[in-house]
């Protein structure tokens, strides 16, 4: 059968809900999840060709830009790198570029501490943290949600020049994060295993926070600065204060499969035209505009796979 018929196959199924609910969510997701953490890892040709084969069938994946045309395993096909350009970022200094590849879910300003996963489903931003005060920078501010679907690119980067300050893990469940279940589930990105990276911007000192949340068969995190894998069984410990300086587009590090990044920033900084719910954005791509009039020269870092 061809691949056609398999993607329509998908679309009807996807098209649902209440099936697409039950299939991805009211299943054993914690345990769905690490079989998938072992599964993708098994490193045999067979393996790999024939899990390759088949998310191929069900997806629209590309590897026409990644850096390898051979995969070992599932997994490294997931964690895939890109050639060298593939993802340039934005030059410009005033502007906050995606940290990675996504579909801008909701968006837009703060209310207080109040954002949202879905129309008419709010959430806090304090309990997104796991904490009050880290969450007051943003109150009134500015944030964009990115959801990474299986077939893109699972790497993500800097989106300006900065310096990673603390990082917070917490632990929890694995449910789905797609729109049928944004819909469906109370404060859904504030239940999952997630982690909270806050930095300051070497551009008049803006903090923001980039928040990977893990999601079902996706429940574990690489963070270059902390040469660190965070997971359901990590130990801890989960406050984990840092100073690491990182380069716009810099790499910083990768979900084991993909899930969803939600970007903030304090007051002052706004969305980039285009940047609506539904449009696909690729790692580099304009985000957020700093406040105007706050500019200043890039850190010389070597950025691999960008041209900025």
């Amino acid at each position: 059968m061809k691949p056609r018929f398999f993607r329509r196959l998908r679309d009807r199924l996807l098209q649902q809900e209440d099936l697409n609910f039950l299939l991805t969510n009211r299943v054993p997701r914690l345990a769905l999840t690490r079989f998938m953490g072992w599964f993708s890892q098994l490193r045999h040709p067979w393996v790999s060709a024939a899990s390759i084969g088949v998310w191929r069938l069900f997806t629209e994946l590309d590897l026409s830009d990644a850096r390898k045309t051979r995969f070992d395993s599932l997994h490294d096909c997931f964690t895939r790198e890109l050639r060298p350009g593939a993802r340039p970022f934005d030059p410009d200094p005033a502007v906050l570029a995606s940290p990675c590849d996504g579909i801008v879910g909701a968006c837009g300003s703060a209310l207080g501490l109040e954002v949202f996963q879905a129309k008419g489903f709010p959430y806090r931003v304090e309990d997104l943290f796991g904490s009050a005060e880290r969450a007051a920078p943003f109150r009134d501010g500015c944030y964009v949600t990115l959801r990474l679907t299986s077939a893109m690119y699972h790497r993500f980067h800097a989106p300006h020049d900065g310096r990673l300050r603390h990082v917070t893990h917490l632990q929890g469940d694995t449910w789905n994060v797609n729109p049928i279940a944004l819909k469906r589930v109370q404060a859904l990105f504030c239940r999952n295993e997630r982690a909270a990276l806050h930095a300051r911007l070497s551009v008049g000192g803006h903090p923001i926070a980039l928040v990977p949340v893990a999601a079902i068969l996706v429940a574990s995190l690489r963070l270059h600065a902390l040469n660190l894998l965070l997971h359901g069984r990590y130990p801890g410990p989960h406050e984990l204060p840092c100073d690491v300086p990182f380069a716009k587009g810099q790499e910083l590090g990768w979900f084991q499969h993909g899930s969803t990044i939600i970007v903030f920033a304090p007051p002052g900084f706004s969305l980039c035209e285009g940047v609506v719910p539904g449009q696909r954005l690729r790692a580099g791509q304009p985000l957020m505009c700093l406040p105007r009039g706050e500019k200043s020269p890039p850190l010389a870092v070597a950025v691999p796979g960008s041209t900025s």
